[in-house]
């Protein structure tokens, strides 16, 4: 059985002799960051794409033509494949996802249905998905690949898709008793999603506007 990266940390956390005084400090930096974060929950504004992660308000800046076109690609099968079969709900940039100690905005996100049947119209904050995809960027790419990265296997988030818009390449990851593991990375053939049951596209939907008419079309039949 593969033993979980949260599960290591704690093992060898468990083996410090100065284990209550790394605690004691831990807990104090985690409540300095409270006010900073209740204050980020009040200030931030549907105009802006920004996070808090690990105690700091991080902005996002705008994104690169291809990069838009990527999410949004992916996006508009995505939904039309949830909505059709009525398999829960997707979201897309400016869904605030709250985790225990972090907030994002990711690019796409997916709620199996019963999460999503205890959504409200008004509500602004969300749990965990099931899916993340994010389109990596220069600005972005460290803390998708490393801190978000974490959160979300830490959180059992299924699968978790980082998109390279640049080079035209989809990497999937997929939980495996709470570890994510590599399932596909490539530029071509078909991406077959764990999370959302029955959902598969070509790779090539994502960054061809052809392609991905043509994989709607097949899609909405």
């Amino acid at each position: 059985m593969t033993i979980s990266p949260l599960t290591t940390v704690v093992a060898e956390l468990s083996q410090m002799p100065q284990l209550p005084l790394v605690v004691r400090q831990l807990e104090a930096l985690l409540a300095a960051e409270q006010p900073r974060r209740q204050e980020f929950y009040r200030t931030m504004s549907e105009d802006d794409k920004v996070e808090f992660i690990n105690g700091e308000v991080v902005f996002q800046s705008p994104v690169k033509y291809r990069h838009s076109h990527a999410g949004e690609n992916l996006f508009v099968l995505l939904k039309a494949f949830v909505d059709k079969h009525g398999l829960g709900d997707v979201g897309h940039e400016k869904l605030l996802v709250s985790l225990t100690r972090n907030d994002y905005e990711p690019d796409i996100c997916y709620w199996q249905p019963a999460t999503a049947r205890q959504f409200t119209p008004d509500q602004m904050r969300f749990p965990a998905p099931d899916l993340v995809v994010e389109v990596l960027s220069p600005s972005t790419e460290a803390i998708d690949r490393d801190t978000q990265f974490k959160d979300y296997e830490a959180h059992g988030v299924t699968e978790y898709w980082l998109i390279d818009a640049d080079a035209e390449v989809i990497e999937q990851y997929v939980l495996r008793d709470g570890q994510y593991v590599l399932a596909m990375k490539s530029r071509s053939g078909t991406l077959t999603s764990v999370a959302v049951v029955g959902f598969n596209i070509p790779v090539r939907a994502i960054f061809e506007a052809s392609a991905n008419l043509a994989a709607l079309s097949d899609m909405l039949k």
